[in-house]
């Protein structure tokens, strides 16, 4: 079996021997990296990943195999800017519809594929936002040719990550993470920290070259257990100054930071139709499907799907009439950046009810025996019910109604960026 890997001087793809025991059919073909190719892959690493699911749905599991494939559909080296071997997914404006059609089919494969995919794509959008040149280029060669996983690892409690400057000129970490999706596999996580009297400074962590200690037992979840979210210990950690990304504060800036949620809103989504579609398998395979009551409920969850995907496709026009690049130019920073934030968070608000309404239809029309294995109706609902939690809700939500509180323009132009409709 072989793999595909990206050369840039000739922007072509190259084969080369592949060791894991995966069918011949999911390999990536032949072909140069295009965006239509890349999405049809992605249909077929999804379908994959919907296969194998029930199969790594236990507490310490990591989708390895899914992964595999991921790296060798180019996957991890989409979100580069082309320059640097990529598609420019997430970071080129004009190619946010085509990533958060790519996210949501990881969502629909499998709701914790999707999560750390998703983590992924918004490490290599910071580094790209916020690094040096040279930083780029190092980090892109590690996930365009040695098929690095990158993450962002910034849930904590009490025991938060500090960064503290030594004299050498090199950096020191005290503290932990939480919530370290794809802990132990995850090869470039972001860890960050106020760095001294500072706010919090971007730091990648090289993992393989550091001793960490990992605890599996803080991950007892009921779902999302193939993430390995793991709490993780990285007190004594050095890292060159070469290892931290922008200045302290970057992180948090605007519309960077809000705007990302449109990307974990899709992969939820993604688990919203992969629910649509085994609730419509299940009723068809017990020959209910001409039942009023089951289609009045499928009409629902249809109109409620639907609803999602004209969300995220506004989301992508918006984020493409901001600014040629995501969240636009950090150093020339725009008037209307709270425009964007404003609609990310209705976004994320409107996703995250979608997503509870189709669960409860499902629940609804399969009843108890569709809710037990080997259907796999039971496993997505856990994995999106404790993926929806993400933090301050209310906050976003509250966002919302001050922005349109401030504006005087009428509600049918709201959110658009032209002064003219």
């Amino acid at each position: 079996m072989h793999y595909r890997y990206i050369d840039l001087k000739e922007k072509s793809v190259k084969v080369v021997p592949l060791t894991a025991d995966i069918s011949p059919h999911l390999i990536s073909r032949q072909s140069s990296l295009t965006l239509d190719g890349l999405l049809v892959q992605a249909i077929e690493v999804a379908d994959f990943c919907a296969a194998n699911a029930s199969a790594i749905d236990h507490n310490g599991a990591f989708p390895v195999k899914e992964f595999e494939l991921i790296a060798n559909a180019g996957l991890l080296a989409a979100p580069l800017h082309p320059e640097f071997g990529g598609l420019g997914l997430g970071v080129d404006a004009g190619l946010t519809g085509a990533l958060l059609t790519l996210l949501k089919q990881m969502g629909r494969g499998n709701l914790a594929v999707g999560r750390i995919y998703e983590g992924h794509v918004n490490a290599l959008q910071l580094i790209q936002t916020f690094g040096t040149r040279e930083q780029m280029e190092r980090y892109a060669s590690d996930a365009r040719d040695r098929h690095k996983i990158f993450g962002v690892w910034n849930a904590e409690a009490a025991d938060g990550v500090k960064v503290h400057q030594m004299e050498d000129g090199r950096y020191r970490l005290e503290g932990s993470k939480t919530f370290c999706s794809g802990s132990g596999f995850v090869d470039r996580p972001f860890v960050n920290g106020p760095l001294g009297d500072e706010p919090w400074q971007m730091c990648i962590v090289p993992m393989e070259a550091v001793a960490t200690v990992s605890d599996p037992s803080w991950w007892q979840p009921s779902g999302m257990r193939a993430t390995a979210s793991f709490k993780v210990d990285f007190t004594n950690v050095e890292l060159d100054a070469s290892a931290l990304i922008g200045k302290p504060g970057d992180y948090f800036r605007q519309p960077w930071l809000t705007a990302g949620v449109i990307r974990f809103a899709a992969v939820q989504l993604g688990g919203a139709e992969a629910l649509f579609d085994a609730t419509r398998h299940y009723l068809d395979s017990l020959n209910r499907t001409t039942d009023p009551y089951q289609q009045e409920r499928l009409g629902r969850m249809a109109i409620a799907i639907e609803s999602g995907n004209l969300w995220l496709r506004n989301a992508a026009e918006l984020v493409k009439a901001y600014a040629p690049m995501f969240g636009g130019d950090p150093d020339q920073p725009s008037e209307q950046a709270d425009k964007l934030v404003a609609y990310a968070n209705m976004v994320r608000t409107a996703i995250e009810q979608i997503c509870m309404d189709v669960m409860q239809l499902c629940e609804r029309s399969v009843g108890t025996r569709g809710l037990l294995p080997p259907y796999p109706m039971e496993r997505t609902i856990r994995d999106l019910t404790l993926y929806l939690r993400q933090p301050v809700f209310d906050a976003a939500l509250a966002n919302v109604g001050k922005y349109a509180l401030a504006q005087p323009n009428a509600a049918h132009s709201l959110w658009s960026y032209d002064d003219n409709h």
